[in-house]
């Protein structure tokens, strides 16, 4: 058979239930496979390979299972997500050591349906960040071309999928950060509309932006995991009740065939590369051929997304993690003179710089004297530009924009210029603003000369199975994914 690794996480899925392959030797291989790229990509924070392996076994003893659809196929999850009995740290050092007594929802909802958890993935420190350089634990590089960032802040859980360590891997998007990392890597990234899937047991940073969601090698396959993550929480007070669809079965239902899609005029303008600029037209181009009608639409408050995003963000991330004190949570600094000096040395050690650099504007907006200034005005501008978002969808089916104005960017050379990183989230922030879903693929193949390329599907409300049915009709007419080596070269 063909190495395991390279299979798509629906093909493995059936030859698992096919009794073609066993839980054991998909395993098995994955972890060899993590073994061999780790080296050189460090996706992962943590390889749970023995419980992993004892999970496998435990499945193959049991026999194959149809009610369980990800049963025997190995994933990974974003460091953000509380795993029951492995350490989970937002990768960060105040919350080394800390171990979930509870798995998150999405994480619960993978092992109910009988994926085999491989460990926990890179991530930036608490989501703050676009290439996961920001980790205090390690930097993970782009399997695709090691000098390269892969995005963030759920850099680490793209290249596990990209690197063929895993089939599937949970991320979170408070503001681009599964689609742009599935863009640099040239995988598939979904943020599905907020409230589809529960953040419970998800460490937060800014509560009414982020949303957990899949990263996988196809649109098929992101559909299968959010066939599993998706549905109602009662223990997350802004989890929707609306049923969950079977995202995967209507795949083949739809086409673009009479699809009216629009492209905002305000992503294609200034700032796009002309690497980026080419991959979309031909996007576009093959959208059309497809029997789509292509429509210009105006999000004119785009330009002040970015803005808003970060007052409303930085806002709410300063809130959120007051709770790490030295006291309660996290971290607790040794041999202090008195409580002031344990909260400041705490913070202090156990914080990188961009997380501080966040807390502290966030309580800057939140000030007596600034909130209204900056705070409310931020809230007022996203409820227009959810309004505008949604005017544009009320005339077109879905968006079709760039992900990214630029490809992957060499490792180290932004880091020293946290507003020129802000601004390259310009195209993937209104998006979490609107709380709309969007899908992110590659537009072009990839290769050691040529960056993934990705484009975003931006869909309707809980609209997910039409947004995925379009996704999937896009992907076949574009070129084929060509994916990296098994060990990427520094």
């Amino acid at each position: 058979m063909t190495d395991i690794c390279s299979l798509s996480l629906t093909k493995v899925a059936q030859a698992l239930q096919n009794r073609k392959l066993s839980a054991v030797e998909v395993t098995e291989a994955c972890l060899r496979r993590i073994e061999g790229t780790e080296p050189h990509v460090a996706a992962l924070v943590a390889v749970d390979g023995e419980n992993a392996l004892a999970t496998a076994a435990a499945l193959d003893r049991q026999g194959p299972d149809s009610t369980r659809p990800l049963w025997g196929v190995p994933v990974t999850v974003k460091d953000a997500l509380c795993t029951r009995g492995l350490a989970t740290g937002a990768a960060s050092r105040i919350l080394e050591g800390y171990v979930p007594c509870y798995d998150a929802f999405a994480v619960q909802k993978l092992r109910d349906a009988g994926a085999v958890l491989l460990g926990k993935a890179n991530m930036d420190e608490f989501a703050m960040g676009s290439t996961t350089e920001n980790s205090a634990v390690k930097t993970t590089r782009n399997p695709r071309d090691t000098r390269k960032v892969p995005g963030g802040s759920s850099g680490g859980s793209a290249a596990s999928v990209t690197a063929g360590q895993c089939f599937a891997s949970l991320g979170t998007d408070t503001g681009g950060s599964i689609r742009q990392p599935a863009a640099f890597c040239g995988c598939v990234g979904l943020k599905p509309t907020y409230g589809r899937v529960s953040r419970y047991g998800v460490i937060a940073y800014g509560s009414s932006l982020d949303q957990v969601g899949p990263l996988t090698r196809s649109v098929e396959d992101c559909a299968r995991v959010l066939n599993v993550i998706a549905g109602h929480d009662p223990r997350d007070s802004t989890s929707d009740p609306r049923p969950a669809e079977d995202y995967a079965a209507q795949l083949a239902k739809k086409s673009l065939q009479g699809v009216r899609l629009g492209l905002p005029r305000e992503f294609y303008g200034e700032g796009l590369s002309d690497e980026v600029r080419a991959a979309c037209n031909n996007a576009v181009d093959v959208a059309r051929d497809l029997g789509a009608t292509l429509v210009e639409v105006d999000l004119p408050h785009t330009r002040a997304a970015i803005a808003t995003y970060y007052i409303i963000a930085m806002a709410e991330a300063s809130s959120n993690l007051a709770r790490y004190d030295g006291v309660r949570y996290g971290r607790r600094a040794a041999r202090v003179a008195d409580l002031e000096d344990l909260y400041v040395r705490s913070r202090t050690e156990g914080l990188g710089p961009e997380v501080k650099r966040r807390i502290m504007l966030g309580a800057y907006v939140l000030s007596s004297g600034y909130y209204d200034a900056y705070y409310r005005k931020a809230a007022q501008v996203r409820r227009i530009i959810r309004d505008e978002c949604l005017a544009a969808l009320t005339d077109c089916d879905a968006l079709l924009a760039p992900v990214s104005p630029v490809t992957a960017w060499d490792a180290g050379s932004l880091g020293a210029d946290p507003l020129q990183l802000y601004l390259m989230d310009a195209y993937t922030l209104s998006l979490n603003l609107a709380g709309l879903p969007g899908l992110s693929l590659p537009a072009n193949p990839g290769s050691a000369n040529q960056m993934p390329v990705g484009v975003q599907l931006v869909g309707k409300p809980f609209a997910e199975a039409d947004l995925l049915c379009f996704g999937h009709a896009l992907e076949a007419a574009l070129p084929a994914q060509i994916w990296p080596e098994p060990c990427a070269r520094a």
